[in-house]
Order: C-alpha cells, then sequence, then structure tokens
C-alpha cells in the first residue's frame, strides 16, 4: 500500500529508523473488517492500550495493533513512525490516536490514506493545553518548560472512580518529556481520500478543554462523541470499555467495517 509521496524534506534529511515496538491482538479476527493502529500520547506507549481496548476490538472482529512511540524526535518522526506501521498491515487502516498521539494521526491523515481516523482526547490546541496544564497541574508542569520532564497528576488523567493504587501504577509508568514543537505546531494537513474522522473525549478533562474537543471535532465537520465523568485517560480510566464500544459501534455503522 502506498503512502504517499516523499517530501522534499525526506530526501534532504531523512528519518532515523529506530526499531518500533507494536503490540498486536489478531486471533480469531474477521479479515474482511479494517485493522486499526492505534497511537497513544506523551509518556504513553503501546501497554496503554494492549490489555483493554486491543484485546476489545479483536473480540469485535477487528485486528487490533498498537505503536510504542519512539523516544525523542521530532513530530514528522512520529509521524513517519505511524505512517509506516500502517502501510505495513495488510489492508487500509483506521487509525485511533490519543491525547498528542491524535496529533501524530492527523498530520499522518496527511500522508497516509486511512480506512478512517479516531481522535480520542486529542491534543491539537497545543496552547489550551499547556494553559490547562499550567492551571491544573503548575508543580509539575513548569519543570517541562524548562526541558525537564513532565510530571502528570492523577487529577488530570483519571476520574475520581479511579482506584488509587491503579493511578499510582500507570502514573509510575509514564514518562512524558514534550517538545515546544507540541505547542508550536502548525495547524494539520486536510486527510487524504476524506476519510470519516470521529472525536471522542470527556467534558471533564482536565488536560484537553472542552472548547478544544469543540474546535477539532468541527475542524472534521462534526461534534465530539462525550463521556461524562471519564478523565483525560478514556483507555484506561474505569469505565474504559464505553468509549472503545462507541468506537467500535461507529466503525460498524460508518461504511468502515
Amino acid at each position: 500500500m502506498r503512502s504517499g509521496p516523499l517530501r522534499f524534506e525526506d530526501w534532504t534529511d531523512p528519518v532515523p529508523p529506530v526499531r518500533r515496538e507494536v503490540v498486536s491482538h489478531t486471533e480469531d479476527t474477521d479479515p474482511d473488517r479494517p485493522p486499526l493502529l492505534f497511537v497513544p500520547g506523551l509518556g504513553h506507549g503501546a501497554w496503554a492500550f494492549a490489555d483493554h481496548w486491543l484485546p476489545h476490538a479483536a473480540a469485535r472482529g477487528f485486528a487490533a495493533h498498537a505503536l510504542t512511540p519512539r523516544t525523542g524526535g521530532a513530530l514528522r518522526a512520529h509521524v513517519h513512525d505511524v505512517v509506516q506501521v500502517a502501510a505495513s498491515l495488510p489492508r487500509q487502516a483506521v487509525l485511533i490516536g490519543h491525547g498528542t498521539g491524535a496529533l501524530v494521526v492527523a498530520y499522518a491523515l496527511g500522508r497516509y490514506p486511512a480506512r478512517a481516523a479516531v481522535l480520542s482526547a486529542p491534543v491539537l490546541d497545543g496552547w489550551a493545553t499547556l494553559g490547562a496544564a499550567l492551571r491544573t497541574n503548575p508543580a509539575g508542569t513548569l519543570p517541562a518548560l524548562l526541558g525537564g520532564r513532565l510530571r502528570l497528576s492523577r487529577r488530570q488523567l483519571f476520574s475520581p472512580a479511579m482506584p488509587d493504587e491503579r493511578a499510582r501504577e500507570i502514573l509510575g509508568r509514564l514518562d512524558a518529556r514534550p517538545r515546544r514543537e507540541l505547542v508550536t505546531h502548525g495547524p494539520p494537513p486536510r486527510p487524504v481520500g476524506d476519510p470519516p474522522v470521529l472525536v471522542v473525549g470527556s467534558p471533564e478533562d482536565k488536560v484537553v478543554p472542552r472548547g478544544s474537543l469543540d474546535r477539532t471535532a468541527a475542524r472534521y465537520g462534526g461534534a465530539p462523541l462525550l463521556f461524562p465523568g471519564m478523565g483525560h485517560d478514556l483507555m484506561l480510566d474505569v469505565a474504559r470499555a464505553e468509549p472503545i464500544e462507541a468506537i467500535l459501534d461507529w466503525l460498524v455503522k460508518e461504511p468502515v467495517a
């Protein structure tokens, strides 16, 4: 499957190759349904989808794959990885990005003719996200502005219903070191092939303000599908089954699956 022409900078300044970690659930899936490629956001890896959303999707007949983002690298390097992995799948894929992974997917849509895309709690408005972070978690956010680690908090990622032990376990796995580019990037390109795009999120998200959700959804011609009471990490929070069920239902109802 072709993934779009090479750009000038791909020739003059090629993206450094890396060994890509992809976790897959493909057992007993329907070969007539498109594969799903999940792209996690800042500080997260394929593990964020591996325990719940991947097997849930596979149980509904969708071959499900999750990519762990490379450590460091510019935005275009992360986009390159998503395009390369998607192009290696046997059929035209659905791209599903979460957080800053949704930003990567939004850019990848300009190069890869996806069957469809889902932007989950999308961080496409970097300035609004930075403002929300400074209001909600200033002590954890300020070091990142000086090139240090972003220390995300329980309140930013999860609902109050999340058990303390599980929240601490997940927070301990995160290694978030944001780049300035996540705030200063330009608008993503228009998707090639005009695939359907679904935006999902929570009105209680402390990372992505509600206005950002509305603006992102409007960019793709719709309104966000909301899950009240959940935190930013829709795939890990207590009610994690609800968003993935809704996403899979949408894929089935759309001319996608």
